[in-house]
């Protein structure tokens, strides 16, 4: 089962043009997104250790959006 809201999902799809978004749309959205999400808390979470810490800070989220 998935952890993000499908309904905020379509929220954004919409507000990011998509005219309708089906469920298995959805669905896959949802994934790709949580799969996005976990990859950045991953490399996040390295730099934060890098840096000697075990929070992760908006710095660490911006900078591993960068790479």
């Amino acid at each position: 089962m998935a952890d993000l809201p499908i309904a905020a999902v379509i929220r954004i799809a919409k507000k990011n043009g998509a005219e309708r978004v089906g469920h298995d749309g959805a669905i896959a959205l949802v994934k790709g997104a949580e799969e996005y999400i976990a990859t950045l808390t991953r490399e996040a979470n390295r730099l934060a250790m890098h840096a000697g810490r075990k929070t992760i800070k908006e710095e660490d989220v911006l900078l591993a959006i960068k790479m």
